[in-house]
């Protein structure tokens, strides 16, 4: 009931009013039974907008971070992804892949549509990266058929960091339908999930027309994070031990 009581009624007309979306390909989608929407990630709004733009129900897989928080805001978070249905995912845990492979397959199986980011998270500048396995691993496992979702505008509306919606065209792209059904029998084979993952993301980067980097974005996260933490660590002298040492070699044995 949540759903779509958010969906029409407590949190819809605010983002008509505010992102003016228009859906493009909506027949793409199949009335009933299961699909993979896999979506490019430039903002927390593409969770808000591509249910609001397709007539079906869709389910997320969410970090379970959104369903442990504490206080008021933790509270929440926490009732809210769970009064639409998500369904939280530890992606912490040693089994967190093979978790997530186990909730999308259940979904899945209640012939339901689950949306997916194959990038795994939001992007960091714009861009489209790497898409990880764990989608193509879904699909060759269900048999179904993976449904690619240009999210445009998402990233005006809602840039990384701001606590402000700005008002914003946004644009729902769904390319048609993608048929895997040729590596029948091949899932677990890790050039067939690279392959399928590769046929994915370019039909997002011709949908959304952005520019494709071939590194995971979480990676590049990681990276920026460690230079930045690098810069205030020399800016505040914490790193002059280590320039101390900077000409010692590690401990080896001579060759």
């Amino acid at each position: 009931m949540w759903y779509w009581l958010f969906k029409y009624v407590l949190l819809g007309p605010l983002l008509y009013l505010m992102g003016r979306p228009k859906i493009e390909g909506g027949e793409n989608i199949p009335s009933d039974g299961p699909a993979i929407l896999a979506s490019n990630h430039q903002a927390v709004l593409d969770s808000f907008f591509l249910p609001l733009m397709v007539r079906r129900r869709i389910t997320f897989l969410a970090k379970s971070e959104y369903f442990t928080g504490t206080g008021l805001k933790g509270g929440f978070q926490r009732w809210f992804f769970s009064a639409v249905g998500q369904v939280p995912i530890d992606r912490t845990s040693a089994d967190a892949a093979q978790d997530a492979l186990n909730a999308g397959v259940r979904v899945l199986g209640q012939g339901k549509l689950l949306g997916i980011y194959p990038e795994g998270t939001r992007s960091p500048d714009g861009r489209l990266y790497k898409g990880k396995t764990g989608m193509a691993r879904l699909a060759l496992e269900t048999g179904v058929k993976v449904i690619p979702v240009a999210m445009i505008g998402t990233d005006k509306m809602n840039p990384i960091g701001s606590k402000m919606w700005r008002p914003a065209k946004i644009t729902v792209k769904i390319g048609e339908p993608i048929d895997f059904s040729r590596f029948e029998g091949m899932g677990g084979n890790r050039f067939v999930e690279r392959t399928v993952t590769d046929e994915v993301m370019y039909a997002l980067m011709q949908l959304s027309g952005q520019e494709y980097v071939d590194i995971y974005a979480a990676t590049l996260k990681k990276k920026g994070a460690a230079s930045e933490k690098a810069g205030e660590d020399a800016a505040s002298g914490t790193n002059a031990p280590a320039a101390a040492d900077a000409d010692r070699l590690p401990d080896t044995q001579a060759g």
